[in-house]
């Protein structure tokens, strides 16, 4: 007789078949999807997001949204936007924030035209990743630089900058108060993905690059992970990070604690310290996520 563990895997599995198969996912012919995805800009599902599957979306009250107590899935179509706080013509979606058990805040920026940023609290570092659009930053010297989709920057605490957006642009924000060492400093970081080399991940198959410098004076990192379909997780991972992260292309499962969930390009994961995690790429495209993790400091 199977047991409960195995049965909830192989439902899972099953329901993510059916996914793939109304979205692209498993069928080896070529798909009407298949041509208008390889038509659409990078990143696009993240901003125009479907549930899956399809004979869902409009069915009242439905959301594959997850919270507990040391994990939370949060989906698109639960995604609650209003102004952000001394942004103009920007709204915002609070993903991350400390109420649900985290250090760090991440949401979302959506910038109209003629948009403009604010500055983060006092000593409050900021992340700034592209997934739609493109946006100007300019610092308090005047260089400015043009952030296109891919592309990112840091900026320190108490550094003076501003965004400015001509058009439409989509931006995914992580912001923490800096955890400071003597006589260590961080310095503004402008720069793309694709500019990041791969390093090595010793027993696992997926690719990975970072894009901060794994130096002492930076408190996180930000992760770019890609994974081939049917590629997973070696490490059964239990440990004492926090991890916020952004689903940006594919599909596939999360394993979060005892729970298993489907998941797709645009969700977003929050994962407490020693929270059990695991992923597995199903599907017909690759899977990359942007993956926030705290590092380089003692957890006392």
């Amino acid at each position: 007789m199977q047991s409960p563990q195995v049965l909830l895997v192989l439902s899972v599995t099953l329901s993510l078949v059916a996914i793939g198969a109304t979205d692209g996912g498993f069928c080896s012919a070529p798909s009407i999807l298949d041509r208008e995805t390889s038509s659409k800009p990078m990143y696009w599902k993240v901003t125009n997001p479907t549930l899956s599957p399809s004979h869902l979306q409009d069915l009242p009250g439905f959301t594959r949204s997850v919270y507990k107590r040391d994990h939370a899935l949060i989906t698109p179509e639960s995604h609650v936007l209003s102004p952000l706080p001394e942004w103009t013509n920007t709204l915002g979606a609070y993903l991350i924030t400390p109420a649900m058990g985290s250090h760090f805040v991440m949401y979302l920026a959506n910038m109209q035209e003629n948009a403009r940023s604010a500055l983060p609290p006092h000593d409050v570092e900021r992340f700034i990743f592209v997934v739609q659009g493109s946006a100007m930053l300019t610092n308090a010297s005047g260089v400015s630089s043009k952030l296109m989709v891919d592309s990112y920057t840091y900026l320190p605490p108490n550094f003076e900058h501003s965004l400015r957006a001509e058009g439409s642009a989509t931006l995914v924000v992580f912001e923490r108060r800096y955890a400071s060492l003597e006589n260590h400093i961080t310095e503004q970081i402008v720069g793309s993905t694709d500019k990041q080399p791969l390093l090595e991940t010793p027993g696992e198959v997926f690719q990975l690059r970072k894009l901060l410098p794994q130096a002492v004076p930076f408190d996180f990192n930000i992760h770019i992970m890609d994974f081939q379909p049917g590629d997973f997780l070696n490490v059964k991972e239990v440990h004492y990070n926090q991890h916020g992260l952004l689903l940006l292309e594919g599909q596939g499962i999360y394993r979060l604690g005892d729970s298993w969930y489907p998941v797709q390009a645009g969700d977003v994961i929050w994962m407490a310290p020693f929270v059990p995690q695991w992923y597995a790429a199903l599907g017909k495209t690759r899977t990359r996520y942007l993956l926030y993790k705290d590092v380089n400091r003692n957890p006392l």
